[in-house]
Formats: C-alpha cells, sequence, structure tokens
C-alpha cells in the first residue's frame, strides 16, 4: 500500500498556472501507473492524465491536452501536474491515485489521496 499526498492547490485567476504535486510514501514507486482525476460539485470523477512511473509514458484527456502536463520525479517520489491556461470549468477536487498500470478508469487504482481544490475565478 502507498500513502499519497497531494498539495499545491488554490485560487487562481482564469489563465493562471498551478503545479500540483503528489507525494507518495509508504513504499517506493516502481511498476505503478499513477492518475489525476478531479471532480467538480455535482459532476462525476474526469480523468485528468496519468503516466507510468518506470517507463514515463503519459496520458491526457482531451479536455486539457496542451495546457497539462504530468511528470515525475524519482528522487522525491512524486508525481507532478502542471496546469497551465487554467479556465473557470477546470475548478475541482483533484486527487491522485497509484495503481498497477496507466489506465482511465478510476477502479484500477488502489490507493488514493485526500485531493486539493483548485478553483479558478473568471
Amino acid at each position: 500500500q502507498v500513502q499519497l499526498v497531494e498539495s499545491g492547490g488554490g485560487l487562481v485567476q482564469a489563465g493562471g498556472s498551478l503545479r500540483l504535486s503528489c507525494a507518495a510514501s509508504g513504499r517506493t514507486l516502481r511498476n505503478d501507473g499513477i492518475g489525476w482525476f478531479r471532480q467538480a460539485p455535482g459532476k462525476e470523477r474526469e480523468f485528468v492524465a496519468a503516466i507510468s512511473w518506470s517507463g514515463g509514458s503519459t496520458d491526457v484527456a482531451d479536455s486539457v491536452k496542451g495546457r497539462f502536463t504530468i511528470s515525475r520525479d524519482y528522487a522525491k517520489n512524486t508525481v507532478y501536474l502542471q496546469m497551465n491556461g487554467l479556465k473557470p470549468e477546470d475548478t475541482a477536487v483533484y486527487r491522485c491515485a497509484a495503481g498497477r498500470s496507466i489506465t482511465r478508469y478510476a477502479a484500477y487504482y488502489t490507493d488514493w489521496g485526500q485531493g486539493t481544490q483548485v478553483t479558478v475565478s473568471s
């Protein structure tokens, strides 16, 4: 089991940037897939991006492609979500999750963080 803690959320104006961090502890990430999901009030959870910890391959949702970038830092056992060109519709609670592989399906992730709030004002 791995513990995940997100940070970096906050309030930003439209067009601004934030970098979210997902710090893992409890064990060293190896062959995991790390995903970012978000959920806005009254809406279903939505896949945002995922990265293969070992190979570095990534998958990014079309809704954020070209604006969001996912990356990893081996030394810090941390995954980042760089969010540029933020829009009000990006407002949500963002959570990271660890699973056996990179996938867009939340059910395949076994460990989840508590989440961090991102609010984008117009």
